[in-house]
């Protein structure tokens, strides 16, 4: 019981820490404003509307909408201008959304889910995909562990309060495991690999194009689990930002769309345009998109899947308060914009 509830503090402990960088940052952001940086009233008539568009990680729509300006074409006329930013992973990403540097973007399940049991200033406008195979559990090839079971004990890389951790807990919570019952090992994509590269990881909870990658070549077997972990992310807006610009966050969603449905359509050309950013063989990429398409409408099993996602963080001490996700989904923006 000792090493359950000392886990459960070290969760919560992070996230605590987490979302009081969040706290200072909107203070920050609010005197900002106060002192005329808001693009509100104290923006002239004329001046362009900046809008902050966030990539999480370099294979989503957004980086083929980027490539074939799509969205500059949707924003053409709205008087805005796109100024653009990269992150890679959702933590930081919020982070950043609460000084107002980042208007639009989307987030995994464990940011997502974090920020909404904090009543963080965004809205949740649409969902990336159902998440069927984006993320998964990783072992080096020659390992021992043949089961999630033989994690019990083992340290796990994961980048704390991610997609990651997550799934994680939830194929845990498969076998009768929690997160006490694993040494979990907080880092960021790129450092868990060269973690996982140079064996001082176990296995390591991530998403991809991480996990095939490592799987293609040869250095990693993917843990299976007895079934089916959906890890849907969300499209987002911050609200100040999304209630006073409507109808940029309206184009927004139908330039993504525009760039989610290209990639279904034309999954070679847009696995050369992820292979160029990502710098991985592009049949590795494809093999990843098409596993994995993008859908921005939620579904019923969508949303089943973030209500449990949302069970399990409160079981395991992640988070504290239990909620409605499906209460906090706001429907008008993509309503409006694909509109009969």
């Amino acid at each position: 019981m000792g090493n359950r509830e000392e886990t459960m503090k070290k969760h919560y402990k992070y996230l605590t820490g987490f979302i009081l960088a969040i706290i200072t940052a909107i203070v920050l952001a609010g005197c900002n404003s106060d002192a005329g940086t808001a693009s509100g009233e104290n923006r002239e008539a004329d001046e362009p509307v900046k809008v902050n568009i966030a990539l999480n990680g370099k294979m989503s729509p957004l980086t083929i909408g980027r490539e074939k300006r799509w969205f500059e074409e949707e924003f053409a006329s709205l008087n805005a201008d796109i100024e653009w930013s990269e992150f890679t992973s959702g933590p930081p990403l919020l982070e950043s959304l609460a000084a107002n540097h980042v208007d639009l973007s989307f987030l995994g399940d464990g940011a997502l889910i974090a920020g909404l049991e904090k009543n963080l200033p965004f809205e949740v406008i649409a969902q990336t995909s159902e998440g069927e195979s984006n993320v998964r559990i990783i072992t080096p090839q020659d390992s021992k562990i043949k089961k999630i079971e033989d994690l019990k004990g083992k340290k796990v890389g994961v980048a704390s309060g991610t997609t990651g951790q997550v799934y994680l807990a939830k194929a845990l919570k498969f076998y009768g495991l929690t997160l006490d019952d694993v040494k979990i090992i907080n880092l960021q994509p790129d450092d868990a690999q060269s973690a996982f590269e140079t064996n001082q990881l176990d296995a390591w909870a991530v998403w991809e194009p991480y996990k095939t990658n490592n799987v293609d070549k040869g250095i990693a077997k993917e843990l299976e689990v007895d079934g089916e972990i959906l890890a849907p992310g969300a499209i987002i807006a911050r609200t100040g930002f999304a209630e006073e610009h409507p109808e940029i966050v309206e184009a927004y969603l139908r330039a993504y769309k525009k760039a989610a449905d290209w990639r279904i359509e034309n999954p070679v050309e847009a696995s050369e345009i992820y292979a160029e950013v990502t710098k991985l063989p592009v049949e590795t990429i494809k093999k990843i998109i098409i596993a994995d398409e993008p859908n921005i409408f939620f579904s019923k099993e969508s949303i089943k899947a973030q209500q449990d996602s949302i069970d399990t963080l409160v079981q395991v001490g992640y988070i504290k308060n239990e909620f409605n996700f499906e209460d906090r989904i706001n429907t008008k923006y993509i309503d409006e914009a694909f509109k009969k």
